[in-house]
């Protein structure tokens, strides 16, 4: 089930597509918080951005930055929150765009992602440790050359996806329309869907996705404006242009990448060579794919509370 073929299939029927997609928006509830802890707001350029902040505001500060995908939101630190909220002050957004934030209907892209990360680590932290998933992490490196960070620690980072930045731009179209893209996108993110793409390059033990995160996943991805930034996303247009190769080395602070042994997409050699190159500290998790600190909380826990 490759994302060509979920979007071929969701073509099938459009003439069933607008009772479809009001019947799965109307089974939508509005979406509940993400993480336990103090909810606040952040406005920003128009967005007002939803985050949580837990712990004591006198402990050092720890920013969780979720990865970017169809369905992503800060939830994706559930398993690691509370126990880093009892030695950190812990403040986790959900990415413009994405879960409890507004999503307004932009042309999403890196640049956006790079100064939102930017300002909300200038204006809401003083020299944190940063912890960033995936696609997020290029965005968090290149906020951390200019804003002062204690550590930054990058979980399987990748700056490309999708087969290059921006060259899937019929993807981001197709998926913005208003019926059959909204028709795609609900096919895209279905259950179904959705566990397969964790089952193909997510997870390696799927036991370790439980069906209360699907179920916040599928509610997430069935809010008003929720296909946005994944369109932009799935036609490449998050990739940033700047590498991690490029732009780690000018990070002033210690960088530790960690990596599932057995990641697919953003495979184990490219941790190597990336850390070999930037000489930064590598951390492998066994039997761990995309989610290290998903799959094992209690050894990621650990190891943050090591550095």
């Amino acid at each position: 089930m490759k994302l060509r073929s979920v979007l071929a299939a969701g073509v099938g029927g459009l003439g069933l597509a607008a009772a479809s997609n009001r019947l799965l928006q109307a089974n939508a509830d509005d979406l509940e918080p993400p993480l336990p802890g103090g909810r606040r707001s952040y406005r920003w350029r128009g967005f007002d951005v939803g985050y949580t902040k837990a712990g004591d505001p006198e402990d050092p500060q720890l920013v969780l930055v979720h990865g970017i995908n169809a369905a992503g939101t800060s939830r994706e630190f559930e398993t690691i929150f509370e126990s880093l909220a009892k030695e950190y002050h812990v403040i986790a957004p959900d990415l413009p765009g994405f879960g409890t934030s507004d999503r307004p209907p932009l042309l999403y892209s890196a640049p956006l992602y790079e100064q939102f990360l930017l300002d909300f680590l200038g204006d809401l932290t003083d020299e944190p440790t940063v912890v960033a998933s995936g696609l997020s992490g290029a965005y968090a490196t290149l906020a951390a050359r200019e804003v002062d960070v204690s550590e930054l620690v990058l979980l399987c980072p990748t700056d490309t996806t999708m087969g290059g930045r921006g060259e899937r731009t019929w993807v981001r179209s197709l998926l913005r329309s208003p019926l059959v893209g909204q028709a795609l996108f609900n096919a895209l993110v279905s259950k179904p869907s959705m566990r397969h793409f964790h089952a193909d390059h997510g997870y390696y033990d799927m036991d370790n996705l439980t069906e209360a995160r699907l179920d916040y996943e599928w509610h997430s991805a069935h809010q008003d404006g929720a296909r946005f930034a994944p369109a932009s996303f799935l036609g490449g247009f998050l990739d940033p242009e700047q590498s991690l190769e490029a732009e780690l080395p000018d990070v002033d602070a210690p960088v530790t990448l960690v990596w599932g042994r057995d990641a697919s997409t953003t495979p184990l050699e490219a941790g190597r060579s990336l850390a070999d190159a930037v000489d930064a500290k590598l951390v492998v998790f066994d039997e761990a794919n995309l989610l290290p600190h998903v799959e094992h909380p209690e050894q990621f826990v650990e190891l943050l509370l090591e550095e």
